[in-house]
């Protein structure tokens, strides 16, 4: 295969994988039986750059880039929580965990955003809105289904979740199966400098 789909992010901790585990089967239990494909929490990640489809003898370039930018910003920490859903819990179609993005985490998707943008992969067209996603609505919901979802989303409050550390962002690629997608971490860029961003989990469903 010469091309791949790829995409950068970072990893949650274990600790906020596990609460995030936790809100997860109370909406499910609260929403059985809607037509919400729920995202296994254990491949919850913060997107930062969706790449599409990349060439695999771009990738040692795309990597480059990586590690340059990841070490033009040191390590921080963002906390997580809160219930919401795109577009709205009124109109619900993603359903997600806040982040509470710091000007560093900002700053980083910016750059990485700008340096891959010269690779010629497309800027974001939208503005950057951080979050861990839960799970989506399946594009043929009806409007009674999604009244019902938006009254259950209003009704939880979902807290502080925890804090996230960043020492390092990953770069993925996706594989399309039947069961669904499955990501691979391949390449680690540290933040800061190059110390060791602990192992990454290689792969998931989604």
């Amino acid at each position: 295969m010469s091309v791949i789909r790829a995409f950068i992010a970072i990893n949650i901790s274990a600790e906020i994988e596990q609460r995030l585990k936790t809100i997860s089967q109370d909406l499910q239990q609260s929403l059985h039986g809607m037509p919400v494909r729920w995202v296994p929490v254990e491949n919850i990640h913060l997107t930062l750059k969706f790449l599409g489809d990349v060439s695999i003898s771009n990738l040692d370039l795309l990597k480059k880039v990586l590690d340059s930018e990841s070490l033009g910003h040191l390590p921080f920490e963002f906390s997580v929580g809160d219930l919401g859903a795109f577009p709205s819990v009124r109109r619900p179609r993603v359903i997600w965990v806040d982040v509470k993005a710091p000007p560093d985490l900002l700053a980083l998707q910016r750059g990485i955003d700008n340096e891959t943008a010269r690779l010629g992969y497309a800027r974001e067209e939208r503005p950057f809105s951080p979050h861990l996603t839960l799970g989506r609505i399946a594009r043929n919901a009806s409007s009674d289904d999604a009244r019902k979802i938006s009254e259950v989303l209003s009704n939880v409050k979902v807290g502080y979740v925890g804090t996230a550390k960043v020492p390092a962002v990953f770069l993925y690629r996706s594989d399309l199966h039947p069961g669904g997608a499955i990501y691979s971490a391949i390449h680690s860029a540290s933040l800061g400098s190059r110390q060791d961003p602990g192992k990454p989990g290689l792969s998931g469903h989604i």
